[in-house]
């Protein structure tokens, strides 16, 4: 059995009676000034070791989240009627996809960005429409023309009012003309304004009535517009509520049209006008009408990582738009790349780069407005964005990956002959950003502590002793004279 003496033997540190030691003031102000150091030294090496450590290198791009790329926007256009808003994409690839709907929503908006109503769903008008071929001999006119002091007398005076808002120039309108107006002498000659008065075919040409077409958010021509005695306007804001129709417009098809639109509606109860407001226009031939003139789009699309080129615009394959009065002007809500970063992935990655800031969404809050009349106007707007992946992995915890896409943004202004769009050029990076935290060892920050409080004491002890031995020797020096 091990003594207590054996036991005591292997003791590092032994202990000298207090009796057999003395305390100075030098080493009390040499204690002080250790032990201030100490602290110090501490709150450094605590705070090295709470500071996050990162490493930076750039690597090929290993598409960790997939060969495609998510773009996510919301863009306000003022002058851009959700009717024909039209959202394309297409890379060097050869890919073209046009008019995207599936993940695109549109709604209606104000000069001033307010919202008109709820979403419109109805896509651009691109499919191939039907056309009398051939020419009408006939050359009487059968469609009532309107202007601005008899329109809204004539909008309430008929249960149903077709309205053709067209522009002389335009080749749509020009085909539509041979239709239109042999529609409207078989329908006067069917339902007498005098006697019925159901129904009344009108035109307007919009490039004589500006202001009218401006009312009724005319922008691609021909736009043929469904009013219904009662319903057209509303009284909270005073905005028209009424149909377009998109369906064939050849004769044929525009006659059974309107006697879809007169049928519900009797001679004896035009009432019935106010109860029927959808009618029973076959297929996708009619639709709600935009309630404004602006558009907010949203949504996303996914390309592959190439370059590609984002465009938005105005787009029917049966309609003309007067480049001179198309102005894109837009606010950008937001734009950014990949997927969805969740709040607290995004504090991560602060916490890691704390300068990330909103460069993943630098465009967010631009405004690019042009003012009619300006010298700017007809212009296209064209953005050219560079995207770069960051990874960041993390070691807090567990190792997580976190993707950002961050990239920087130029814009242009372009005069242009053809109809006015907006362009996003888009240039993915083939090269990546890898972000590693590096996560500091406690057992080292233990062993540095431990060596911080070593070190100032051993030092603290060697200047005590010299300083000790120094006055000694000044003391034995001194009386050694005296003597």
């Amino acid at each position: 059995m091990v003594s207590t003496h054996n036991l005591k033997s292997v003791d590092f540190y032994r202990k000298i009676p207090r009796d057999l030691t003395e305390a100075s003031l030098s080493g009390a102000g040499l204690s002080i000034v250790a032990a201030f150091s100490m602290i110090f030294l501490f709150g450094m090496e605590l705070n090295n070791y709470l500071t996050v450590s990162t490493s930076t290198s750039v690597i090929v791009d290993k598409s960790s989240d997939g060969e495609f790329l998510r773009i996510e926007f919301n863009t306000s256009f003022p002058a851009l009627s959700c009717e024909f808003a039209s959202v394309d994409v297409s890379d060097v690839l050869g890919t073209n996809r046009l008019n995207i709907s599936k993940t695109i929503r549109k709604y209606p908006i104000d000069s001033y960005l307010k919202p008109m109503g709820s979403e419109y769903r109805l896509g651009s008008i691109s499919r191939d429409i039907k056309h009398d071929d051939e020419v009408d001999e006939n050359n009487a006119e059968g469609s009532t023309a309107l202007g601005e002091s008899s329109f809204d007398i004539t909008a309430h005076k008929h249960p149903i009012l077709v309205v053709n808002f067209y522009a002389p120039w335009c080749y749509w309108s020009n085909r539509l003309k041979t239709s239109w107006e042999k529609a409207a002498r078989i329908i006067r000659e069917r339902h007498n304004p005098q006697v019925d008065g159901r129904i009344l075919l009108a035109k307007v040409d919009c490039t004589k009535e500006v202001d009218l077409c401006k009312r009724h958010h005319i922008q691609g021509y021909p736009s043929i517009r469904i009013f219904r005695k009662g319903n057209d306007v509303r009284d909270d804001h005073g905005h028209h509520d009424h149909e377009s129709y998109y369906g064939d417009r050849d004769t044929k098809s525009l006659v059974i049209a309107m006697e879809d639109l007169v049928a519900p509606i009797t001679l004896e109860s035009q009432q019935l006008a106010l109860e029927n407001k959808t009618g029973n226009v076959a297929g996708n031939a009619k639709g709600p009408a935009p309630s404004a003139g602006g558009c907010r789009i949203e949504g996303f699309v996914r390309v592959k990582k190439v370059k590609f080129l984002l465009v938005i615009s105005a787009r029917s394959g049966a309609h003309s738009f007067d480049a001179s009065k198309m102005n894109m002007s837009h606010i950008i809500s937001h734009l950014s790349f990949g997927k969805t970063i969740s709040p607290s992935a995004m504090s991560d990655i602060k916490r890691v780069l704390t300068y990330i800031g909103g460069s993943h969404d630098k465009l967010s809050g631009r405004e690019y407005i042009i003012h009619p009349g300006d010298s700017n106007a007809d212009v296209t707007i064209e953005h050219y964005l560079q995207v770069v992946k960051t990874e960041v992995i993390t070691g807090s915890y567990h190792e997580q990956i976190l993707v950002d896409y961050e990239y920087t943004a130029h814009s242009s202004l372009v005069h242009s002959i053809n109809i006015p769009v907006v362009k996003f050029h888009i240039e993915p990076s083939p090269m990546q950003v890898l972000i590693t935290e590096n996560s500091r060892s406690f057992s080292h920050f233990i062993t540095n502590i431990c060596a911080i409080i070593g070190g100032v004491f051993t030092v603290a002890g060697i200047l005590d002793s010299i300083l000790h031995n120094t006055v000694r020797l000044m003391k034995k020096v001194e009386l050694g004279k005296n003597f």
